[in-house]
């Protein structure tokens, strides 16, 4: 682990924040240093957004992320910002729904997720962004899924908590 600096974009209501928050409330309930940096575009709902997260064993020095070991996208846009920003060796996960491009690197890891599709089969398109975590969460071993569903559990709303346990879980099985 050591070390994982995380770019989440999408538009705005996919919950885009959330699960760079989630991800950061896991990390601090392992011990480990993070950082959340949103970024809204100058739209919000329906503009971009996007989230910077460092997860590290080490003090953190400036929370904006520009070399990415992971970036996750939930649309063209984004695809088209970020991909260049996912270090050499580094991976990328996509909403293999909503991205209708094929990455362009070939020096990076790529998974494809068709997330809507799952989460309307969990429950909720609204979901989707659980299902990309989750992956993200089984691929990196950035924190444990223990972790992750506790900081779900803490901080997210109770209602939805079984449904998002769904989505990562499926997810996580996505990208294994």
């Amino acid at each position: 682990m050591a070390h994982q600096e995380i770019i989440f974009a999408g538009f705005g209501g996919q919950g885009i924040l959330s699960m760079g928050k989630f991800l950061a409330y896991a990390g601090l309930e392992e011990n480990l240093n993070v950082s959340w940096l949103p970024s809204y575009g100058p739209e919000m709902r329906g503009g971009t957004a996007n989230c910077s997260v460092i997860v590290s064993e080490n003090p953190i020095g400036a929370p904006l992320v520009t070399d990415a070991t992971t970036v996750v996208v939930m649309n063209r846009p984004s695809l088209d910002k970020f991909e260049s920003h996912v270090v050499k060796g580094g991976l990328l996960i996509m909403d293999s729904d909503l991205v209708n491009r094929e990455p362009e690197r070939t020096d990076i890891e790529v998974i494809k997720i068709p997330a809507q599709r799952i989460a309307e089969e969990v429950g909720s398109k609204k979901i989707a962004n659980m299902v990309l975590l989750g992956a993200l969460v089984e691929k990196t071993k950035i924190v444990s899924m223990e972790s992750l569903l506790k900081a779900l559990k803490e901080h997210g709303k109770e209602q939805f908590y079984e449904l998002n346990k769904k989505a990562l879980e499926r997810g996580a099985e996505f990208a294994k």
